[in-house]
């Protein structure tokens, strides 16, 4: 032991040098090189010839699409539909993926495709019933199919398609039939979990629940604008209300000309009480000048019979004292009338009193005529609100039966729409059309899954390097001296003289 740590000092030890260090190996350890060699390269043709020569593969692919999607019971028109080209959930592949591993599936596979029937070193341990021996070996190969599957069960990258890969030695035609056996029952399998039965007739019930409702609430609509005979509240309405706001607007306007009026005629009689009836038209002295003259007529008379009876008459005369006399008298009348203010005035109707006279008539009969068309508008805008009143009761009751006939429109429509589409998918299905599909569909392999002479080839560099590997190990376990140069190295002594083993 301690000869080959020493021989294994990297510093003390020789060897694997040179090439022929290297080739000198391979002579000394050639038994079991070639031994081994011989071994696995027979064992590489045993391989290649029952097993490469004779292991087929088949594959398909299955399309997962979204456009099958059951339809629903929604307030939508149609079912909402999932765009196609979005990516699938994982869950949605798993589920598929779980579907298509089904036990009862894989179970009717093995028996289709004959997998129970193959032979078994442990048949010998079933029981003998054969009922039971075949429920076993159908349950074993179903175990074995599906654990082939979990391993050549895979998705593709950016892409809804499942790829599934099945080989077998044997007959080509066996992974054929078990991958075609799998993909119809898969179809059938997916039909039948994502299509329960009883949906048309639920959906046929419902539209024809919903079309009598319709024919109801369309009948309840018509019977009303015939009751209430108006066939459109809604459009009269506008007008009504336009009608009321003119209405009180004139209203507002003949309040306002009563309050005016009565202002007007209060103002009025307020100035007729200041004011006369008639006013002073023409005034004149014409009479005083009259009275003057004939005065002066008088006494220019009695101053001429005075002179007269002057020159007949002595002054104490009684004739000519009494002329004396009228002409005093004369010329005191005459002063008397001169010192007199004797004016002659003329008087007419005041035309400022009249017009505000025949205002206040006006006035008063204008007012009268307000007050009258005041109670009418008053009267018109009770009505016309009564009449707001009813069309806004006639509006609401009519919005009720309208809302009700659309929602059942709306309702029978919806059913209308979802009975055709389980219809459709009724005939889908009885045309075996899913939302899954079989885009490659398994063939029977004409050729072996891996080439046989590149199997070979392979088994033959693993052979000749395991070999040689073998060899090398064997000169590395063993702690014997193989050349001179060992012993040199070992012992620190020069070697006199070496014999090859055969002659020695």
């Amino acid at each position: 032991m301690e000869n080959k740590e020493i021989r294994n000092r990297p510093e003390e030890s020789t060897k694997f040098t040179t090439l022929r260090d290297w080739c000198a190996v391979g002579f000394r350890r050639r038994r079991l090189i070639l031994t081994s060699f011989a071994g696995l390269l027979l064992g590489t043709i045993l391989f290649t010839v029952f097993w490469a020569a004779r292991y087929y593969e088949s594959s398909m692919q299955i399309l997962v699409l979204q456009d099958r999607i059951d339809p629903s019971v929604t307030p939508a028109a149609s079912a909402i539909q999932q765009n196609s080209n979005q990516m699938l959930s994982p869950d949605q592949i798993n589920s598929e993926m779980a579907l298509l591993q089904g036990p009862d599936t894989l179970r009717q596979v093995a028996r289709t495709c004959g997998l129970s029937k193959k032979f078994s070193v442990t048949d010998f341990l079933l029981p003998s019933d054969p009922a039971k021996r075949e429920a076993i070996k159908t349950e074993k190969a179903a175990r074995r199919l599906q654990k082939v599957l979990n391993k050549n069960i895979e998705v593709e990258k950016q892409a809804d398609v499942i790829d599934v890969t099945y080989g077998s030695t044997g007959d080509p035609e066996t992974p054929a039939c078990v991958l075609s056996a799998l993909s119809k029952l898969y179809l059938q399998k997916h039909l039948e979990t994502h299509r329960p039965t009883g949906s048309l007739d639920v959906f046929e019930k419902a539209t024809d629940e919903f079309h009598r409702s319709l024919e109801t609430a369309e009948l309840q609509l018509s019977n009303f604008a015939k009751t209430s005979g108006i066939g459109a509240p809604d459009i009269q309405l506008p007008a009504v209300a336009k009608q009321l706001a003119d209405t009180q607007a004139l209203l507002q306007l003949a309040e306002q000309a009563v309050i005016a009026d009565r202002s007007r005629i209060n103002d009025d009689e307020e100035r007729l009480k200041t004011m006369s009836p008639r006013m002073l038209t023409k005034e004149d002295n014409a009479a005083a000048a009259l009275l003057v003259q004939q005065i002066g007529a008088q006494l220019l008379q009695a101053q001429q019979k005075r002179a007269e009876l002057a020159v007949k008459f002595d002054p104490e005369f009684p004739l000519v004292k009494e002329a004396d006399l009228e002409v005093a008298q004369a010329q005191a009348a005459l002063e008397a009338a001169q010192k007199m203010n004797l004016r002659g005035q003329t008087t007419d109707t005041d035309p400022t009193y009249e017009l505000l006279r025949e205002d206040v008539a006006k006035t008063r009969s204008d007012l009268a005529t307000q007050q009258a068309s005041v109670a009418t508008l008053s009267g018109a805008v009770q009505k016309i609100k009564n009449q707001t009143v009813d069309l806004n009761q006639q509006l609401i009751t009519q919005a009720d039966l309208q809302r009700e006939v659309k929602a059942n429109e709306d309702s029978y429509l919806l059913y209308l729409h979802k009975r055709d589409q389980e219809r459709s998918a009724d005939a889908l299905d009885a045309k075996r059309v899913a939302n899954v599909s079989l885009a490659v569909a398994p063939t029977v392999p004409i050729l072996p899954a891996y080439n046989p002479i590149s199997v070979f080839l392979l088994g033959f560099l693993f052979s000749l390097i395991v070999s040689i590997g073998l060899g090398f190990v064997a000169e590395y376990m063993d702690p014997s001296f193989q050349t001179p140069a060992d012993v040199s190295n070992v012992l620190q002594l020069p070697v006199l003289a070496s014999f090859p083993k055969q002659a020695a």
